[in-house]
């Protein structure tokens, strides 16, 4: 026992039927976090959460083996022996963090799952001192290296060309719909809205100090309230536009950027200077939303150009003249 931790065992301590109980255990959690991802792919990804299907048949094998040789060794009796009882074993995130991540990261989480049970017993087999232990932790060992060799010709037969292709573009459309469409609406509103109250700010006071402290308010609350705003409209269960979460961290931060991108020259105490400064930047601000719109939502980049250079022109303008007057 570890002091002070009476519910976790070393597992230098288990026993070889404990070690064989704990691998059985571990197998049927492995197959059924598989199970869970096939069923959250399954709408959008099928071929994918065949291959998952597939790998949690493989796991349930592997733990019939384990039961079986359980059974010829040490009886009907299974110790009740889980990850969570045993000091220095590998966990398993909970299923409900990957909900919201995307295919690629589920396949990741699949190998890093794999080659974790792999490494770990292979190291625990390096310390055993008993030979029986070393050998059962050494097929353990390769049962999980055969596992993920297994899980590659899984995914080679089961995804053709044209399989994964089409996951391809699902998974483009969903971080389109999640991350780039959300964030590009932050970016266009942080850096064409906030440009009234800064050059306003800027032109009618002539004092750099203030101006950065308006602009950096307006950024700071832009980014909130759009935050927020895209987060609240659309819990995206319907619309399938991914975590509200996520789409609105990427409103909110990004309409924070958009605004202290042509606020922060103003930290320069030269008036003329910072805003030379702060309009160059406002150009590149434009000339890249134009250019997200032409690789992301397929927008033709000089429509594109025209729209956010002739908005962000008309309220530039809107701002110098307010301020000079």
């Amino acid at each position: 026992m570890i002091p002070g931790l009476s519910q976790r065992r070393r597992f230098s301590d288990l026993s070889e039927q404990e070690v064989l109980a704990l691998a059985i255990s571990s197998e049927e959690d492995d197959a059924r976090i598989y199970r869970s991802y096939a069923e959250q792919l399954r709408a959008d990804y099928p071929d994918s959460a065949r291959v998952f299907d597939a790998m949690a048949e493989e796991e349930d094998g592997h733990r019939r083996r384990l039961i079986d040789t359980h059974r010829a060794r040490f009886g009907e009796a299974i110790p009740l022996l889980r990850r969570e009882h045993v000091a220095g074993y590998y966990a398993r995130r909970p299923v409900w963090l990957m909900r919201n991540l995307g295919i690629e990261r589920i396949r990741e989480e699949a190998e890093r799952m794999e080659r974790e049970a792999h490494d770990f017993y292979m190291r625990a087999a390096g310390r055993a001192t008993d030979a029986a232990t070393r050998k059962l932790l050494g097929d353990l060992a390769a049962a999980e290296a055969g596992h993920e060799a297994a899980a590659d010709r899984l995914v080679e037969t089961q995804l053709d060309t044209d399989a994964v292709e089409r996951e391809r573009r699902t998974a483009h459309r969903q971080f389109v719909l999640t991350w780039v469409q959300p964030g590009l609406a932050g970016l266009m509103d942080g850096s064409v809205s906030t440009l009234a109250p800064i050059f306003a700010t800027a032109f009618a006071t002539h004092d750099t100090g203030t101006t950065f402290l308006v602009g950096l308010a307006a950024s700071v609350g832009a980014g909130i309230s759009m935050g927020f705003t895209e987060a609240a409209s659309d819990d995206g269960a319907i619309s399938g536009r991914g975590s509200p979460l996520k789409r609105g961290i990427a409103s909110g931060v990004m309409t924070a950027l958009g605004g202290l991108g042509h606020a922060l020259p103003y930290l320069i105490p030269h008036f003329w200077t910072a805003t030379g400064i702060a309009m160059a930047v406002v150009f590149c601000e434009l000339w890249a939303i134009a250019w997200i719109q032409k690789k992301y939502m397929d927008t033709p980049f000089f429509r594109a150009a025209f729209q956010v250079v002739l908005g962000g022109a008309l309220v530039f303008a809107a701002g110098v003249l307010i301020g000079s007057g």
